[in-house]
């Protein structure tokens, strides 16, 4: 072989690789996804969940980085869906309580005392009330594509225990950025404060505030008792659905095979979050007794005067998140 044609071949397979590894390169594509809480939490681990199905089902052509805590929004975790919107942020699994602000169809799942039990909050995101909760976030520029849970919530405090509103008159309590909460425990008789749950450790430990609001798995894992939170009521005052969405023009983007597989994927992680959330609900609450805390179930009777006494909130928001929504979860919850 000549020197020249040795040359030639030379040159032909270095171009064959630069086109190979720009076509790799082309494929290979990473996303952004934000979360509110890391993988510490069942919502932090449903997010790294869905990304470690993607690599796999995708062959690494899209890979899913994860970020945790809210830093992709300095902290806000109430900016999240207006940053996915806007194009900052290319993927979430977020809080239906936090995505309130921007899509008021939201807040069907934070009316107070609504959701009575596990199976009715199945019914009405696995329903019709669902999929028109689903077309309220198209229709404002994010895909989304599955549920997740984040949990019933419950009241935790410093001062004593709650067995009924009069026990909430002047307490402080922690609540997230949503009009609907302020209104809530306005109505209990309690002095709300808004706050992001960045700011909420520093504040219970200084006794800035009194109490707050959040799901066992939130309190377990936070070990919010060693920061003066002593008495726990278990009132499953609403629940906060997760939900994993996409900005739309991601969404559009994408190869028909890749939206499949992130649909797929997604469903997948959700149920997986789901039924581990509800599982260790019990083993959580134990735990939190062992460390100390007083709890307090209620009574039938005390729950309706709870109930009673939010009525007023009902009055109020129903027209703001829409009456057919409203009535098409109601019926879900009474078929259920």
């Amino acid at each position: 072989m000549t020197s020249k044609c040795r040359i030639t071949r030379i040159a032909a397979a270095l171009a064959g690789a630069a086109v190979l590894t720009a076509s790799l390169s082309a494929q290979a594509r990473e996303l952004s996804v934000s979360t509110v809480l890391s993988d510490a939490f069942p919502w932090g681990q449903a997010a790294e969940k869905w990304a470690e199905l993607v690599e796999e089902r995708t062959g690494g052509e899209l890979t899913l980085r994860v970020y945790p805590n809210s830093q992709l929004v300095a902290g806000d975790q109430t900016r999240e869906f207006s940053a996915m919107r806007s194009g900052l942020i290319d993927m979430a699994v977020g809080s239906t309580i936090n995505w309130s602000p921007q899509v008021p169809e939201l807040n069907l799942f934070s009316l107070p005392f609504f959701m009575p039990d596990e199976a009715a909050v199945d019914a009405v995101t696995g329903g019709e009330a669902g999929e028109m909760v689903f077309e309220a976030i198209e229709s404002r520029g994010v895909i989304p594509l599955a549920w997740g849970e984040n949990g019933f919530r419950q009241l935790s405090n410093s001062r004593g225990a709650i067995s009924e509103p009069g026990d909430l008159n002047g307490l402080k309590i922690r609540v997230v950025g949503s009009p609907l909460f302020q209104d809530t425990f306005t109505a209990l008789g309690a002095d709300p404060t808004q706050m992001s749950w960045t700011d909420a450790q520093p504040a219970l430990t200084t006794g800035a505030v009194d109490g707050q609001e959040n799901p066992l798995s939130v309190f377990d894992v936070a070990r919010i008792d060693q920061v003066g939170q002593e008495y726990l009521t278990l009132w499953n005052y609403m629940n906060d659905p997760l939900i994993f969405a996409v900005n739309q023009r991601i969404w559009d983007s994408l190869s028909e095979e890749h939206r499949e597989i992130l649909r797929e994927t997604a469903v997948e992680a959700g149920e997986w979050e789901i039924a581990m959330t509800r599982e260790q609900e019990s083993e959580r609450l134990a735990d939190i007794q062992e460390r100390g805390v007083q709890v307090t179930e209620l009574s039938e009777e005390q729950h309706a005067a709870f109930v009673n006494a939010t009525r007023s909130v009902h009055d109020k928001w129903i027209p703001r998140i829409g009456p057919e929504l409203v009535e098409a979860a109601r019926q879900a919850i009474e078929a259920r």
